[in-house]
């Protein structure tokens, strides 16, 4: 019986040797794995203190100012390195024509209107394009400013709407009217104003294009996790088809402009 016992109490300790064996030979896996996860974190935080922008996607807003007009601004980066980001953009623009100027009119001179005289078409345009950001220099500090440049290409759809006018008879009677319609009609007929917004989308017509540009972004919003920036830079449109937008003036297919944006939004 001593002895029974005696070899099962030998036997429980060999495997519990064994088990502290075998938990000894795995513990450096598991450690250098944790070791491991740790200094790419600290690296992160490293390069985020030294102004790199670390995160894994932003949504960014923004109000767009260009030469030739004005829109809103949509956009969604994926972290790609840290120093790379990719880009999905979408944009709503009206694009003006230089040659175009307001006058204002009065038919009684009480009641004051603008139009644009011999307008023949607002332009729309919504374009997307996919693109890629390169941080060229950290924020360096909390109150410092990043600074990017980015490159982008993809499609647009232009949308062509007419512009109709307030034209008035001599009965009173107040209708619509584009400026190729007015000039051409003999009646005698007064214009009274522009038609406004809602005139005029039951008869758009659609040009499809391409559309690239390139920009620097400045961001000098004090925490990394938001964006406050401006954003400058070039854009070339071309369109499939000559763009109608003023009366005499040479249609064409190509459109050149530079931009200022005023972005923000947020990182994640």
């Amino acid at each position: 019986m001593k002895k029974l016992f005696l070899s099962i109490l030998t036997l429980i300790i060999m495997v519990s040797l064994h088990a502290q064996d075998s938990s000894y030979v795995s513990k450096p896996g598991t450690k250098n794995r944790k070791n491991a996860k740790k200094e790419r974190i600290q690296n992160l935080m490293k390069m985020e203190e030294e102004g790199d922008l670390i995160f894994n996607k932003h949504t960014i807003f923004g109000i767009k100012l260009a030469t030739d007009g004005y829109g809103l601004y949509f956009e969604k980066g994926k972290f790609k390195a840290p120093r790379r980001t990719l880009l999905y953009q979408f944009e709503l623009n009206e694009k003006k024509s230089n040659k175009e100027h307001k006058v204002t009119t009065s038919p009684d001179g009480f009641n004051y209107s603008s139009l644009v005289p011999y307008k023949l078409n607002n332009f729309y345009i919504f374009k997307a394009a996919i693109g890629e950001e390169r941080l060229i220099g950290g924020k360096g500090n909390k109150n410092g400013v990043a600074v990017t440049a980015l490159y982008s290409g993809g499609v647009s759809l232009g949308l062509l709407k007419p512009y109709y006018l307030n034209v008035q008879n001599q009965a009173g009677d107040t209708y619509h009217k584009t400026f190729p319609e007015y000039l051409s009609d003999t009646i005698p007929e007064e214009i009274t104003g522009a038609a406004g917004f809602t005139v005029g989308w039951g008869h758009l017509s659609v040009k499809p294009g391409l559309n690239a540009k390139t920009a620097m972004r400045f961001d000098y919003g004090r925490l990394n996790q938001t964006i406050s920036a401006i954003e400058v830079g070039l854009t070339g449109e071309y369109f499939f088809g000559k763009i109608p937008q003023v009366t005499l003036v040479p249609q064409k297919s190509f459109f050149f402009n530079a931009y200022v944006c005023l972005l923000f939004g947020s990182r994640k």
